[in-house]
């Protein structure tokens, strides 16, 4: 299962480098995909309209989304296509791997402890 805030930093890191998307547009958008999406891990194309179809194609060429079709035989003999839409659920943890501005991390070992007051690891009273 792809969850939302995965994907939308996996769309924030994708688009441009990081840097054609905010991350308030890739929420937006990982929204919009997974409503599609629902819990099943593919789709079918058929469900798209154009300007989603548009959108899905995006994420096809950043590496999100990915097709595949099957082929089947009808009672009649004629063979039909049916197109999915799916989750690249690897290259989605790849990209959530990348730094991004908003994912500063702090080192918590540049932390100077001797500079704290000697309370500080004080508990307070309990007051009931």
């Amino acid at each position: 299962m792809i969850y939302l805030n995965d994907l939308t930093t996996a769309i924030e890191n994708s688009i441009n480098g990081g840097n054609g998307l905010d991350r308030e547009q890739a929420y937006d958008l990982a929204q919009h995909v997974l409503n599609f999406f629902g819990y099943d891990d593919r789709i079918i194309d058929n469900v798209l309209e154009p300007e989603d179809r548009d959108a899905f194609y995006m994420l096809e060429d950043a590496r999100i989304l990915f097709t595949e079709r099957e082929e089947i035989t009808l009672y009649d003999g004629r063979e039909w296509r049916i197109h999915y839409w799916l989750f690249d659920k690897d290259r989605i943890a790849e990209l959530m791997e990348l730094a991004s501005p908003m994912k500063e991390q702090r080192d918590v070992s540049d932390f100077d402890y001797d500079s704290l007051p000697s309370d500080a690891w004080d508990r307070a009273p309990r007051t009931e």
